[in-house]
């Protein structure tokens, strides 16, 4: 609904500045979900007013975050000149940094992607103050890939698999980079120095349920569980539209419910956890030979599952029996979380998705079994594999400025 603005002796600059903030916002996501239009449509579609229109789109022109477009002709009358989102204006970095890779890409603020990279390497080696400079290095080359400016960086949203206080920018724990107590917010701010940037941190799977509800078939749920299948299994929560995030804000870690097999060691050092049973990382450690040592392999677990898949491809019981068995504890888990909050959806990304053809049926068939009513009506598997995080990363930022556009500064004359 639009903000009916009133006049009043009573209102005071900061109840003006709010309501003119909302009537941005209002107007930037009509026209990133409507697309072109005039400023009369524009009118008709948010019932306000033609002038309260001309003179939003003129700040939003100012910020850089719509430009005028082609003349609108249709209907009678005087053909108007359609308004649309700049996509030479704002940019939204998105980075994930895993166990052993960062991944990182650029948006504009209409989403299309104009630069990714990916690194294989071992972050959990390298440690928070080293790994956290290599952010800051990939980050300035995906600017320079884009094409782009450092003073058009809108935002730069951190994922990484762990406990996160979002809104202090702290890591509380990442068990299996084996990090704690780390001020990524801070530490990035300082090796960037990037000043006009927003910068945030949040869960890898956080991420991943965003870019699914942002983008693909499932962006039509409003109830989602992603499902991250990486070294270890997190999920991001979306409930009537929003992420669920817990009362510290370090909700969806069930990759540590007690299911799988007892005698399995779990990064938290705990044993039983469920992804001891299901994550990739379990998946490689059962297919290893007793006497192989790390080197014989790539050190980048894509790389490692990409083996894995042609092996599966090729027929061979030994690979076939082991994800068989990572699929029966994936479908138990999935049905206490369909039991709990009976989603319309299950995502399933990293290596549950490069695997699907031999996931599929025995997660299905699991999940069906034990579903106390009714059923999830969708279980997918992401097209987006191991970009689902840095690509909600980046559309975290797109997210955050549609809600208050105001964050954009306005450009220098000139």
């Amino acid at each position: 609904m639009p903000i009916a603005v009133r006049s009043s002796a009573g209102s005071t600059p900061a109840d003006q500045a709010t309501v003119r903030r909302l009537n941005l916002s209002l107007l930037l996501n009509n026209l990133a979900a409507g697309g072109a239009r005039s400023r009369a449509r524009l009118a008709d579609d948010t019932g306000l007013t033609k002038a309260t229109v001309s003179s939003l789109v003129a700040e939003l022109i100012d910020r850089g975050l719509v430009m005028e477009g082609p003349v609108e002709r249709s209907g009678l009358g005087r053909p108007g000149r359609a308004v649309e989102l700049d996509p030479g204006g704002v940019r939204f970095l998105g980075i994930e940094l895993q166990v052993d890779y960062i991944a990182g890409m650029v948006l504009d603020l209409r989403g299309t992607v104009l630069a990714r990279q990916r690194l294989g390497r071992s972050m959990a080696e390298l440690g928070p103050a080293r790994a956290l400079g290599e952010v800051a290095d990939l980050a300035r080359a995906l600017v320079a890939e884009a094409g782009s400016r450092v003073d058009q960086v809108q935002s730069l949203h951190l994922a990484i698999p762990g406990l996160i206080d979002a809104d202090a920018g702290m890591l509380a724990l990442a068990p299996n980079l084996h990090w704690r107590d780390i001020d990524i917010v801070h530490t990035l701010m300082g090796r960037l120095q990037w000043n006009d940037a927003r910068i945030g941190v949040d869960n890898d799977a956080n991420m991943g349920a965003i870019a699914h509800h942002a983008v693909g078939d499932a962006s039509r749920s409003q109830n989602l569980v992603y499902l991250a299948g990486a070294v270890g299994v997190g999920a991001g929560m979306i409930v009537d539209g929003r992420i669920v995030r817990g009362a510290a804000g370090f909700a969806g870690e069930v990759g540590h419910i007690a299911v799988g097999s007892p005698d399995r060691l779990c990064g938290c050092g705990r044993r039983g956890c469920w992804e001891t049973s299901v994550s990739l990382s379990a998946l490689l450690d059962s297919l290893a030979e007793p006497d192989e040592s790390p080197s014989d392999h790539p050190s980048d677990l894509g790389a490692r599952l990409g083996q894995v898949n042609r092996r599966a491809a090729g027929g061979e019981r030994r690979v076939l029996d082991a994800i068989d068995e990572q699929a029966h504890w994936l479908g138990i888990g999935m049905s206490a979380l369909a039991n709990i909050l009976n989603p319309d959806t299950f995502v399933l990304g990293g290596h549950f998705s490069v695997l699907r053809d031999y996931y599929r049926e025995p997660v299905l068939s699991e999940l069906r079994s034990r579903l106390l009513a009714g059923s999830v009506s969708r279980v997918e598997f992401s097209d987006l594999e191991f970009e689902a995080a840095s690509l909600g990363a980046a559309h975290a930022g797109i997210a955050q400025l549609i809600a208050d556009p105001t964050l954009a500064r306005i450009r220098k004359a000139g």
